[in-house]
């Protein structure tokens, strides 16, 4: 994984130390070989994902002590990286062809994959489902889809996938308060060409590099979330569903939080525009950047930054790019509101 910067904190914040923004682990080969070993002799864990996700956590709890409490740490403090790449994973010993619907594959006969994505995901949180999301599913499987490769979506491949935080519908008119605290994305098959780019640029460094004015443009109530494209596409019958109004980037100015809609931001005055285009410049300026191969994963914290994806070309011929993702929040009790009757995991 390389930084084009890295920017610490605003001179102007009350940080106790610089922090860095990225991380990365690797597992050494015998610990990746034993974590293997056990995860091959899982069944699916959609079957008892309760069950399933106790055991991986027993699993992943016998990781070295080091690279256990930076995984726990990248998901418990403030001052961590808002980005992790995690590599030398287990792997299945065999993937079938990459689905071409979106997915899930129903020809997938080992979990390994699986094991890994919710084994780490436990290790920040707990995995949850959203209905308009892959419908409701746990493990969503991110695939170039025909109808979809010039959506602002997971289905995209023809158009760069703007810098955007993983956001939901709501009814109370906020987008950005159920949403994940975290996603975890873990590849499965790489594109054909090994050129598709995910991007990550985190709150600190993007605050940093804002000229002052602007940021405080961005830090007002001045912008309209849309929702989501699945749900625009599903529910509202293409039509746009704006959030109420709120700012781009909020919280502590040494530990910001920021909210992007990837299916678009409707800025409610001129000056709200311009800052707007300066966001998406300043995130391009200080993206981490990172080309997924199996074997890897990304701790991405939906909070503390906003992720993109690169164009590629997708064939469509069962050997396209998989990733797997996971939407993880620390603790689903402040979304109880929104769940379901029949599934105390997914959410409407």
């Amino acid at each position: 994984m390389t930084a084009t910067t890295d920017h610490g904190v605003p001179a102007t914040a009350t940080a106790p130390r610089t922090v860095a923004t990225f991380a990365e682990i690797a597992l050494p080969d015998a610990v990746r070989d034993a974590l293997s070993e056990q995860l091959a002799a899982l069944p699916d864990p959609n079957i008892d994902i309760d069950r399933s996700t106790a055991r991986l956590l027993q699993i992943f709890a016998t990781l070295p002590t080091d690279i256990f409490q930076q995984v726990l740490d990248f998901g418990r403090h403030v001052d961590t990286p808002g980005v992790a790449l995690v590599s030398n994973l287990p792997v299945d010993a065999e993937l079938p062809g990459t689905p071409t619907d979106g997915g899930p594959s129903t020809d997938k006969t080992s979990f390994v994959a699986e094991g890994v994505l919710l084994g780490l995901s436990g290790l920040l949180g707990e995995p949850m489902g959203v209905l308009t999301e892959k419908a409701g599913q746990l493990i969503h499987d991110v695939v170039p889809v025909p109808g979809g490769s010039k959506t602002q979506t997971n289905q995209g491949s023809e158009v760069f996938l703007n810098f955007h935080s993983d956001i939901m519908h709501d009814v109370i008119g906020r987008y950005d308060v159920a949403n994940p605290d975290f996603l975890v994305l873990s590849c499965l098959r790489a594109d054909h060409d090994g050129v598709a780019g995910t991007f990550y640029a985190d709150a600190r460094d993007i605050s940093a590099a804002l000229p002052p004015t602007v940021l405080e443009t961005l830090r007002s109530p001045l912008f309209r979330l849309n929702a989501p494209g699945s749900y625009v596409r599903d529910v509202a019958d293409g039509q746009e569903v704006l959030s109420d109004p709120v700012p781009m980037i909020s919280g502590h100015t040494a530990y910001p939080e920021i909210a992007i809609s990837a299916n678009g931001v409707h800025p409610l005055t001129s000056g709200a525009r311009e800052a707007l285009d300066i966001l998406q410049e300043v995130c391009r300026e200080v993206a981490h950047s990172v080309h997924l191969r199996p074997g890897q994963a990304l701790l991405i914290n939906n909070r503390k930054g906003v992720h993109a994806r690169s164009t590629f070309t997708a064939r469509y011929d069962g050997q396209d790019r998989w990733l797997q993702r996971t939407y993880v929040r620390r603790s689903l009790w402040n979304v109880r509101y929104r769940v379901t009757d029949d599934n105390r995991r997914v959410h409407y």
